[in-house]
């Protein structure tokens, strides 16, 4: 039973290659590179007709875009890997609302950073635009450490899903430099993900 992965080095489909090691699945890995646009070419659109990274594919051939649910879709087929609470505990509810805020208020700011000229047809605005995104995509940051205060995983002892991601996408917009000097919680959360000997590798390929 194998998966086919398409994503670049760093992006999105990180998550989702750390969660496929996690688990143990065998997984194909078919490059698209962000660098030279090969997310928007036709014949990777009849993929993914919204031109983005990741998609997997189930290994009955079903797609599966947007990396949350993906995720999700993972967890749901391989349930002995343990990635998330069983659907009664609580726990489970906590990890889910803060993957959840993550993929739909920090990824908009990622996108706005990385591409401000697609968000105005003046020209002159991508730099502020650019700016805002950053310091908006920061104070999700503030928010986590704050509020779901890590301690070291978002279900404190446990490891989740919900840290994997949350890890990997902290390192995005500069985060691999501004984390560890303003939320020491979510820099220690991603150290210990990782840390982990299945993702450890993975992550160092994509880091």
């Amino acid at each position: 039973m194998t998966y086919i992965l398409y994503g670049d080095q760093g992006s999105g489909s990180a998550p989702v290659e750390m969660a496929l090691a996690e688990i143990g699945a065998a997984v194909e890995l078919r490059p698209v590179p962000l660098e030279g646009e090969a997310q928007l070419a036709a014949e990777y659109r009849r993929i993914n007709p919204m031109g983005r990274i990741p998609t997997l594919v189930l290994p009955d051939g079903t797609v599966v875009t947007e990396s949350l649910a993906i995720l999700l879709t993972l967890e749901g087929r391989h349930p002995e890997a343990g990635l998330l609470p069983p659907p009664a505990d609580p726990a489970r509810a906590v990890a889910l609302r803060w993957m959840a805020l993550v993929a739909g208020e920090f990824y908009p700011c990622v996108t706005r950073g990385d591409y401000p000229e697609r968000f105005s047809a003046d020209p002159d605005h991508a730099p502020a635009i650019k700016a805002r995104a950053i310091e908006m995509g920061r104070d999700i940051w503030r928010l986590v450490e704050r509020e779901a205060a890590p301690a070291p995983f978002i279900l404190g002892g446990r490891f989740s899903l919900a840290d994997l991601y949350l890890g990997f996408l902290s390192r995005w917009m500069g985060g691999r430099q501004w984390i560890p000097a303003n939320c020491p919680k979510v820099e220690a959360m991603a150290q210990a993900v990782a840390a982990r000997p299945r993702i450890a590798p993975v992550w160092a390929r994509h880091i």
